[in-house]
């Protein structure tokens, strides 16, 4: 009995940490390397969901229609880049604003568009014989770790990554080298966009799609963002990990999701009170404090 309780912490563990990562992943690229808070990020996984949705009831089969869902996703944002958003980099309270209405404007043209729900598609591959829960959670725990591994070697190990991070690291110095970084801009926001529909593509048969599909991954993605920090790859990985940890541990103590919920909701406040730049804010501090010590 003990051996399946564990499993099934583990198991519940895997699916909130797959869950927060997927939901945090496209915002923490767009936030944390260009300064824009996208409150339209729900409706970027929208998107991916519907376009999903549309493309396997038109008769591709699930992978595809997924990739479907990501390509239209990353022509969509950028789209929305090169029209609106790049007139707002170094404003953060007018890229909240504009985000928002565009939020508010995407959720009434799908509701008119499509009605107050789409298709539904059949979770894949079964139930697991001992956790309770379906095996397709699994793939969405190693895919969430292979996204963020992805993300690290593209940002940390090509060419692309480094001009990428020089950009928005300071801009006038990164073009001053040569560096395109209108082109930067909007490379990274389709990278985001694309990461967004990525995540409503993977929960199109996992969750009900209806235009309000996205507001179900804010609290997750925006708390992750806020409590791991500048980091965008380890800091998504850290808040994952903790606040997945908390969120596993209360849901199967008192077999409330909504205590589970309300338990890493009350983990991040703590940790924001405690750590004010976040987690890997914290261990930089750390780390510059030791490395003066010694």
């Amino acid at each position: 009995m003990a051996g399946v309780g564990l499993l099934n912490f583990g198991f519940e563990f895997l699916e909130i940490f797959a869950f927060i990562v997927l939901a945090t992943v496209g915002l923490a690229v767009i936030f944390g390397m260009m300064g824009i808070i996208n409150l339209a990020h729900g409706e970027f996984i929208l998107v991916g969901a519907y376009a999903t949705t549309f493309a396997f009831a038109a008769g591709l089969p699930l992978p595809l229609a997924m990739l479907t869902g990501v390509v239209l996703t990353a022509v969509f944002g950028l789209v929305l880049e090169r029209l609106i958003i790049r007139h707002l980099y170094g404003r953060l309270l007018d890229s909240m604003v504009v985000t928002w209405g565009i939020s508010l404007v995407m959720i009434q043209l799908v509701r008119i568009a499509f009605g107050n729900a789409a298709p539904g598609i059949g979770i894949p591959f079964g139930e697991l014989p001992v956790v309770d829960g379906p095996a397709y959670y699994l793939v969405l725990g190693v895919l969430a770790v292979g996204v963020l591994g992805g993300l690290y070697a593209l940002f940390m190990w090509t060419d692309f990554g480094v001009r990428a991070r020089a950009t928005m690291q300071d801009a006038e110095t990164a073009r001053s080298m040569g560096i395109d970084t209108d082109r930067m801009y909007m490379s990274t926001f389709a990278i985001g966009s694309a990461l967004a529909g990525f995540t409503g593509a993977l929960y199109a048969p996992v969750m009900t799609i209806t235009p309000q599909y996205g507001t179900g991954f804010l609290v997750e993605a925006f708390v992750a963002v806020v409590v791991g920090g500048s980091s965008v790859i380890v800091g998504t990985l850290l808040a994952s990990g903790f606040l997945g940890s908390v969120n596993a541990v209360f849901t199967n103590v008192t077999e409330s999701t909504f205590i589970g919920l309300v338990a890493m909701l009350l983990a991040a406040i703590v940790t924001i009170r405690l750590m004010p730049d976040g987690i890997t804010g914290f261990l930089e501090t750390v780390r510059q404090r030791w490395g003066e010590n010694r």
